[in-house]
C-alpha cells in the first residue's frame, strides 16, 4: 500500500511491484497445489512425450495414474511400464494391455499396443511388483510445460526472466521514490543553500 505523505492521505492502490509480487506469490501457490495435490491423493504423474496413444490421449498430455494391485489389471488397462531390456527401448511406455497369458508360474505374460499403431508392440513382459500404475485420467497439454523444462537453458530463462523483470521494477520505484522525496523537501525549503546555488552575502565587521 503507497502513502501520499503531503495531503496526509493513505493511497490504497498497489505499486506495479507489489501487483507482480502479489501475482506471483497467486501463481506459485496454485502451482505447487497442483503439483502436490495428486500425489497427496494416491495419484502417479507421468509425461507423454510420444504419439502412439494419439487419438486417446495426445502427446504433451499428463496421465494421472493410480496404483492398482497386479491380479486386478484387466485387458484394456492403460498402463506405464518399462518394457523388458532385451526390447530395444529404454523409455516407459504407455499402451494399453490387450492380452493377459498365465505363464505356469503364478504370473501373468502381458502384451500391450498403442491405440495409434497398427500392431501390438513386439515383445512380452510380466510384472515383477505387486502393484501397477493404471491411467485414470489425463490432462492435455500440460506436459508440454514439463519437456520445454527439461532443456536447462530454457529452464533458466524461466526462472530468471521474472526475476529480473521484479529487480527492474524495484529499481524503477526506487529511483522514483527518491525523484519525490526530493521534490517533497525542494517544496518545503529544505535543499541546503549549497545545493541552491545561493553564495550568501558577504559579511561586514
Amino acid at each position: 500500500m503507497g502513502t501520499d505523505e503531503r495531503d496526509g492521505r493513505t493511497s490504497s492502490r498497489p505499486s506495479p511491484l507489489q501487483r507482480l509480487g502479489n501475482l506471483a506469490m497467486v501463481l506459485v501457490i496454485l502451482g505447487c497445489a497442483a503439483w502436490l495435490a495428486p500425489s497427496l491423493l494416491g495419484y502417479d504423474r507421468y509425461v507423454i512425450t510420444g504419439g502412439s496413444m494419439s487419438g486417446t490421449f495426445e502427446k504433451g498430455s499428463v496421465a494421472f495414474e493410480r496404483q492398482v494391485p497386479v491380479e486386478q489389471l484387466e485387458v484394456g488397462d492403460v498402463i506405464t511400464y518399462l518394457p523388458p531390456a532385451d526390447s530395444g527401448t529404454t523409455d516407459l511406455v504407455t499402451h494399453r494391455i490387450v492380452s493377459m497369458v498365465p505363464d505356469g508360474t503364478g504370473r501373468l505374460t502381458l502384451r500391450t499396443k498403442g491405440d495409434a499403431n497398427a500392431s501390438v508392440d513386439p515383445w512380452t513382459f510380466s510384472l515383477d511388483r505387486a502393484t501397477q500404475p493404471v491411467v485414470v485420467t489425463t490432462v492435455p497439454h500440460v506436459g508440454h510445460l514439463f519437456i520445454a523444462l527439461a532443456d536447462p537453458q530454457l529452464r533458466m530463462l524461466a526462472i530468471g526472466g521474472p526475476a529480473a523483470v521484479i529487480a527492474l521494477l524495484a529499481l524503477g520505484e526506487l529511483a522514483g521514490a527518491l525523484r519525490e522525496r526530493r521534490r517533497d523537501a525542494r517544496r518545503a525549503g529544505h535543499i541546503p543553500a549549497q545545493a541552491r546555488g545561493d553564495r550568501g552575502a558577504p559579511v561586514h565587521a
